[in-house]
């Protein structure tokens, strides 16, 4: 009888290449489990997407280790091949905020055994232009963080490093002038920050993106920040994003299944904490359930 065939993607370098000390012990998880295992570690950022959309057909399923831009990269990779197969993720980067969002165990081997004993999930996806993400389209202060700031320091502090390297940039805030169409409305306005979310968590911190979250009903939770007139405004922002408080004058929240934005000039944009391009136009759709992933659940 042919055994199932397992394309494991690995990057040797994410969070604190803990992947290193686990390796062994999670190939030999996916073996005990049933599966022929074909691993290949990553050697330079986007490789994984060819890795994944190139693969053979043979392959009854893939499994990613990294952080969320590794899952980034997989998923990509997944949706731009012919054959689409489940997804097992094993989180090891230094936040991993959609792992926390599908309740992924944070101990690697135990994340292994739920791919074996886990169910699937599916997940709703974004487009983004041509391009996609799995949970975070963003743009605005704060954002370029994760793509600037060295992985050393991510390995050492953690997302804590996010808000450091945020701190130093914030006295220099410039907005951003967009035109924002969805559901037959038009927001015009000056923003400092825009995320477009399919998440609960993001750099790190639970329940940022609003109320009833869901990942699987079609729709991305919309926050955009609008820019403050004087600093008084800046810190009752500053104190609604601690809060949780998601709904105040200063911010636009809405729920949506596709949006435009339009600028007068480029904006940089990160998609799932990586550098996405600069843009002065952009659609985002929702892929309903585009995605079936593996989550901690009996089968």
């Amino acid at each position: 009888m042919r055994k199932p065939k397992m394309l494991f993607v690995y990057n040797p370098k994410a969070g604190k290449a803990q992947i290193r000390n686990h390796l062994l012990d999670i190939i030999n998880i996916f073996t005990v489990g049933g599966y022929e295992v074909t691993a290949y570690p990553t050697q330079a950022a986007g490789e994984a997407v060819d890795i994944v959309r190139d693969r053979e057909a043979v392959y009854d399923m893939v499994v990613c280790s990294g952080g969320d831009g590794t899952l980034d990269e997989v998923v990509t990779g997944m949706l731009k091949g012919e054959k689409q197969v489940p997804i097992g993720y094993i989180p090891a980067g230094s936040t991993n905020d959609f792992a926390n969002s599908i309740k992924l165990p944070k101990s690697m081997k135990k994340a292994a055994e739920v791919i074996i004993n886990g169910t699937l999930f599916p997940c709703d996806v974004g487009a983004f232009n041509d391009d996609n993400f799995v949970y975070i389209a963003a743009f605005g202060l704060f954002t370029d963080v994760s793509y600037e700031t060295r992985q050393e320091m991510k390995n050492l502090l953690g997302h804590t490093a996010y808000i450091l390297e945020g701190v130093k940039s914030i006295s220099a805030i410039k907005p951003f002038h967009f035109k924002v169409e969805h559901d037959g409305e038009t927001i015009e306005d000056d923003f400092i920050f825009g995320m477009v979310t399919n998440s609960d968590s993001v750099g790190g911190f639970k329940k940022i993106t609003g109320k009833d979250v869901s990942l699987n009903d079609g729709v991305f939770e919309v926050t955009l920040i609008r820019m403050p007139k004087n600093p008084i405004e800046l810190s009752l922002i500053a104190a609604a994003l601690m809060n949780r408080d998601m709904n105040t004058e200063y911010m636009y929240c809405f729920k949506s299944a596709e949006i435009t934005f339009e600028s007068d000039r480029e904006v940089a944009w990160t998609l799932d904490g990586e550098f996405g391009g600069n843009h002065t136009k952009v659609t985002i759709k929702n892929c309903e359930k585009a995605m079936k992933i593996i989550v901690p659940g009996e089968k």
